[in-house]
């Protein structure tokens, strides 16, 4: 049996166990969101020894040859000695530069990295409140705004979501790996039609691709669709409203549950060069998406990230 250590802790696992579960049922806590690879919030460091890995291409080059894994996507083979990813230590700390509500539900939270982050619309980064960790997509542009913005679903009581509720301005947050999702702006869009189709906080991340897309005068039609529990949590209406006002191309329609089923059914493509950006929970970029293929939209045009609920 391989023998697994991390500090001057040692113990056996059994062949092939998951990296992950052997240190979390061994009192080593390596947070984790999604166990599928994407959130990257169970980086471990390998100091001597490789486990399996079933995800090679989730980490850069450099990452590899440093010794970096994801945790949840390895199985221990051979002796393994690993450091746990240290936010003190491997992070970049940051400021609480403001917190307030977007809505009931919404938490918009603010932060001023201690040192300049390079980042693009649509990216995500892993937020570390202690030594709890999850991946939020950044609502932020690098252009325009001197901070980082996140949209917090606090709908459901979560470990991460219960410390962003004590978040006051001046606190420390370390941040993690920053991750590219599928949702950017493209220049080559510049003339084509633009639909983007958010659930929830999933509008977090594509108004930053939106504000990108104005930002580069993009020509094409914008549309813009918001589904929401209900009215009140439409967070983001009043500057989505008032960047359509003068933008004759960008419209916004805001959805709520009673409604998606007809909704949907009038969904149609006015442009086989469409291109649709999709974010949110599971379900709804289920819904989203099959009508959309259904509408005759080729899926190579179709870019979406989901959000998984772990808060």
């Amino acid at each position: 049996m391989p023998e697994l250590r991390v500090g001057e802790r040692q113990w056996s696992v059994a062949t092939g166990s998951n990296l992950l579960d052997a240190l979390n049922q061994n009192g080593v806590s390596v947070p984790y969101s999604c166990r599928a690879g994407s959130c990257h919030a169970c980086l471990v460091q390998c100091v001597q020894g490789l486990p399996s890995d079933s995800r090679p291409d989730a980490l850069s080059a450099d990452q590899r040859q440093q010794g970096w894994r994801l945790a949840c996507q390895c199985q221990v083979t051979e002796d393994l000695q690993v450091h746990t990813f240290d936010p003190e230590r491997d992070g970049c700390p940051a400021e609480v530069a403001a917190v307030d509500w977007l809505s009931a539900s919404v938490l918009r939270l603010r932060l001023t990295p201690q040192r300049p982050l390079r980042y693009g619309a649509g990216q995500h980064l892993v937020l570390w409140a202690g030594n709890v960790a999850r991946p939020y997509s950044l609502a932020s542009l690098p252009e325009e705004d001197r901070f980082l913005e996140f949209h917090i679903d606090c709908r459901q009581p979560g470990a991460f979501s219960d410390a962003a509720r004590q978040l006051r301005i001046g606190d420390s947050i370390n941040l993690g790996e920053l991750r590219g999702g599928a949702l950017h702006y493209d220049a080559d869009w510049h003339n084509r039609p633009l639909w983007l189709m958010a659930s929830g906080t999933g509008l977090g991340p594509l108004f930053g691709v939106l504000r990108e897309a104005l930002r580069q005068d993009h020509q094409g039609v914008i549309r813009v669709i918001h589904l929401a529990h209900d009215a009140s949590e439409h967070y983001l209406t009043k500057p989505l409203q008032a960047m359509a006002a003068s933008r004759p191309n960008l419209s916004i329609e805001l959805w709520t549950p009673a409604g998606l089923p007809e909704a949907l059914a009038q969904l149609r493509l006015v442009s086989r060069q469409t291109l649709a950006l999709v974010c949110g929970s599971p379900d709804s970029v289920d819904a989203f998406s099959r009508r959309l293929y259904l509408a005759g939209l080729p899926r190579n045009q179709l870019l979406a990230d989901v959000f998984l609920t772990r808060g």
